[in-house]
């Protein structure tokens, strides 16, 4: 692998490779670095690459400035189609995107530099571990939006936190722990000053090298495991995403952010749901 300048980079995914640990930094900051389509096909790209290559021992994933990720942008992922292909589709790619995470063979942190949200938060878990800027902060907003949890949050966040702050974090509360919050309760291990943040992410990818890490998942988890959980809840949030209240929510939302036509898309779907709903698998 080539070691290119990330000043001289565009592209939605920089990279940067510092004695064996490649640097990853989503570069969408205008649309707080979202996961559209492209950002989410550059990013798998970018670590498909990074899973066979000789000189990569371990990986950092971050974010440009300010945010960290504002999660799967919906809106441009979504696209209008026959019920059960729709279902089958949000299945496929919501297991694909967590099966990303989850058969990463080599080291991952994720250096968690401003707000993380929905599957940004779920995947960072499925790392090997968490850094997190002061400037952190994590939302799961699954039940405000009518959906389950996602990317194996149904059993890790309790694993990690604790029943009562999981289902804070998950449940109607929707609690979102700043940097140090979310350290104390044990959803990250480390929390640094923003500018030193990927210092301190590189020292810690550094001696996971000398120590001779292998790939590990958090609290005892198993990768067969994170597997079976993955194409669970995939299931489950398809048919969260295609029941009304979570059409309702998406297009309500939308529209207060003047996305006319995404938004236009879920009113279409909500409105015309009773004579769809039907050709959806049971």
């Amino acid at each position: 692998m080539t070691d290119p300048d990330s000043k001289a980079q565009t592209g939605l995914i920089l990279r940067a490779l510092d004695n064996q640990v490649l640097t990853l930094t989503m570069n969408m900051p205008r649309r707080l670095n979202g996961w559209t389509a492209d950002m989410m096909a550059a990013l798998t790209d970018a670590l498909s690459d990074a899973a066979t290559a000789d000189d990569v021992s371990a990986v950092i994933l971050t974010g440009a400035d300010p945010y960290y990720c504002a999660g799967v942008n919906l809106g441009a992922t979504l696209k209008l189609g026959h019920p059960r292909t729709l279902h089958g589709l949000i299945v496929e790619h919501n297991r694909a995107l967590f099966d990303t995470f989850i058969d990463f063979p080599k080291p991952i942190l994720a250096a968690v530099n401003g707000p993380s949200i929905g599957a940004a938060t779920t995947s960072a878990t499925l790392c090997d571990g968490i850094i997190a800027s002061d400037n952190a902060s994590f939302s799961t907003p699954f039940a405000k939006l009518g959906v389950c949890p996602e990317g194996c949050s149904s059993i890790l966040f309790e694993r990690l936190m604790g029943k009562d702050n999981a289902e804070r974090m998950l449940g109607a509360e929707g609690w979102v722990p700043m940097a140090a919050e979310a350290l104390d309760v044990g959803l990250v291990q480390w929390v640094a000053p923003h500018e030193q943040l990927l210092t301190e992410a590189q020292a810690i990818c550094e001696k996971w090298i000398a120590d001779g890490k292998t790939r590990t998942y958090r609290a005892n988890s198993t990768r067969d495991e994170l597997k079976d959980v993955n194409a669970v809840e995939s299931k489950n949030i398809a048919d969260c995403f295609l029941a009304t209240p979570f059409l309702k929510n998406q297009f309500k939302f939308l529209w207060t952010k003047k996305k006319r036509g995404p938004a236009l898309m879920f009113l279409t779907l909500w409105a015309s749901r009773p004579l769809w709903g039907r050709m959806l698998p049971k």
